[in-house]
């Protein structure tokens, strides 16, 4: 199964691909010129089934780190598209051979519409997401995800926390494309944060029904998660309130907020 969305004024479309067990990998299609990028890319059957299904090609291949589940599909997916390969330049060592290097700050195009590249250190040092205005998009692998964020396997808490500063930064009206169906368990720590959040609670109802009629709950849109994800609100002081910080700065608080998730 594959979610599309509707093809914009522009000619692009996105296409969310399941992959493993909860996975995510995005196909983004120009129709005016035919050409399709993939980010990321966990595993090559499923997103060969959708290429094949709408007779596409693929032109480039972006990855936002270096996990298996994010990269372990390109060299099957290359013997077949000749595409171009992006990724950190700060992660060359340990990604795929890169075709372009890439570092917080570039700008590039992609099927004609503009990337901008942000480094979002924390789950792994080298992680990068890419945002593209035009679409109203933005692809952030296991930095933000919807309704928490990545587990810090290599970065810092503080490192993370500035990662999501400059993600909440973006256009509310931004999509978030994150790397995995992991909103349930998200949304269930959330509500032991804060169980009476109105908020809250009428999104988890919203998920719920969501995953009960087997749809995604990825992309979702930024304003949504600056008003309901914990880690996005660590500067508010109910949050800090509900984990005994009252006096505590935003950062402390988050950090206390991904210990805390780790152990739920």
């Amino acid at each position: 199964m594959s979610a599309s969305t509707g093809t914009d004024d522009k000619g692009f479309r996105i296409v969310t691909i399941p992959c493993l067990r909860d996975n995510y990998a995005f196909l983004i299609h120009d129709s005016t010129t035919n050409r399709t990028a993939l980010i990321d890319a966990p595993e090559a059957d499923p997103i060969e089934t959708v290429l094949r299904a709408r007779g596409w090609k693929l032109d480039a291949i972006l990855l936002t780190h270096h996990h298996d589940d994010h990269i372990a599909a390109v060299p099957a997916l290359l013997q077949n598209h000749k595409a171009q390969v992006y990724g950190a330049a700060a992660d060359r060592h340990r990604l795929p051979p890169l075709d372009h290097a890439l570092k917080g700050g570039d700008v590039f195009s992609l099927l004609g519409t503009p990337v901008e590249v942000i480094e979002v250190p924390g789950h792994t040092i080298g992680h990068i997401a890419f945002h593209l205005p035009e679409l109203t998009a933005a692809f952030t692998g296991d930095s933000l995800m919807v309704m928490g964020c990545g587990r810090l396997f290599e970065g810092t808490a503080a490192q993370m926390y500035h990662s999501l500063t400059q993600l909440a930064a973006l256009p509310p009206e931004t999509l978030i494309h994150s790397g995995h169906e992991y909103t349930e368990s998200n949304m269930r720590f959330a509500l032991s944060i804060l169980p009476d959040d109105p908020s809250l609670r009428a999104r988890a109802t919203k998920i719920a029904a969501c995953r009960a009629e087997g749809s995604f709950t990825v992309p979702a849109r930024l304003e949504k998660e600056l008003a309901t994800n914990p880690f996005l609100r660590a500067h508010e002081a109910q949050i800090a309130r509900a984990i005994d910080m009252p006096d505590a700065d935003p950062l402390r608080v988050f950090t206390r907020l991904r210990a805390m998730k780790d152990d739920f």
